[in-house]
């Protein structure tokens, strides 16, 4: 709420100035920049950024003014000293991002200390959500905003091998039983009592029901509707598939310790195959034609706003 000599000083669409789109494109700030091994680099980020605001501008419509900027927020983490904003997309790089940023912000000496739970758990890191207006709209405004994306159907697969293949204390009694008790005819008790051994077609039954028996999750959900990259101007447009040197080249462009470099280990499951091109399309063997159209279409913005190829 704004004390009332605000509101009356100023309209309330003066809050979103600068955050909607079609804002201008910034010029990234690469003064910090050391030594040519970034041109290839720098070049593809220039393409990516275009593409999106390009994108962006050509769709938008002016109806989404109605998002409350806090909403639109909700996901962005906050780093002062270097005047960063992270925009969290789950199963894309998340964790260690996480972990830089708190290394950053100078909670940690070094990424690779910081156990799982203290990343996500630990309420280390703020959130611009916490924030007033006024707060929000002044680093929307200044900071350098970034943000981490993946194929939608590698993130899918992703977050389902980690949350359904592998013991987890939330995801199978609130999202499997649910899952079991909807989808799965003549489910055995162990099975509608645990909430384990979730089948993906199962899961993507789930995902596709307009009915859900459980809410969405973050895991799985659209990236437009996490970080709202046609609302929010992201500066900074980094990609999973490129992960290493996209995240070592952001670390240059703020100014981040020269030691500083994203970690490269797997967070959990380490002896697991990473979610590859193929091991997608082993899980994708388990739907319909049908059920695959759908689920493209359920991504389909976040095909077409971060340019990955639709299969």
């Amino acid at each position: 709420q704004l004390p009332d000599q605000q509101k009356m000083n100023e309209s309330p669409l003066s809050w979103f100035r600068g955050v909607y789109l079609p804002p201008t494109l910034h010029p990234l700030n690469k003064t910090l920049v050391k030594g040519d091994k970034w041109k290839d680099i720098d070049s593809t980020q220039e393409k990516r950024r275009s593409f999106l605001h390009d994108f962006c501008k050509k769709h938008n419509s002016r109806k989404k003014l109605q998002t409350h900027l806090v909403h639109l927020v909700s996901r962005i983490y906050v780093e002062d000293r270097h005047k960063v904003l992270y925009c969290e997309v789950p199963k894309a790089g998340c964790s260690n991002w996480k972990r830089v940023l708190m290394v950053l912000n100078g909670l940690a000496t070094s990424a690779h200390n910081i156990s799982h739970d203290d990343v996500h758990y630990g309420k280390h890191l703020r959130k611009l959500d916490s924030y007033d207006l006024k707060e929000i709209y002044t680093r929307l405004n200044l900071y350098t905003k970034f943000i981490f994306v993946r194929d939608p159907m590698e993130r899918l697969v992703s977050a389902f091998r980690d949350k359904f293949e592998h013991p987890n204390s939330y995801y199978h009694p609130v999202f499997g039983k649910a899952i079991i008790k909807k989808y799965r005819h003549n489910a055995d008790e162990e099975a509608l009592k645990t909430g384990s051994g979730v089948k993906f077609k199962e899961f993507i039954q789930y995902l596709l029901d307009s009915h859900r028996p459980v809410g969405m999750d973050i895991h799985w959900e659209q990236i437009t509707k996490l970080c709202y990259p046609c609302l929010i101007n992201y500066d900074f447009v980094g990609k999973f598939e490129t992960l290493e040197e996209d995240a070592n080249y952001f670390l240059q462009l703020v100014g981040a310790p020269a030691n500083l470099k994203f970690p490269k280990f797997k967070d959990r499951h380490s002896s697991d195959e990473r979610t590859s091109a193929e091991v997608v399309r082993q899980y994708l063997k388990e739907l319909s034609n049908e059920e695959r159209q759908l689920t493209y279409n359920f991504y389909y913005l976040d095909y077409l706003m971060f340019n990955y190829t639709i299969p």
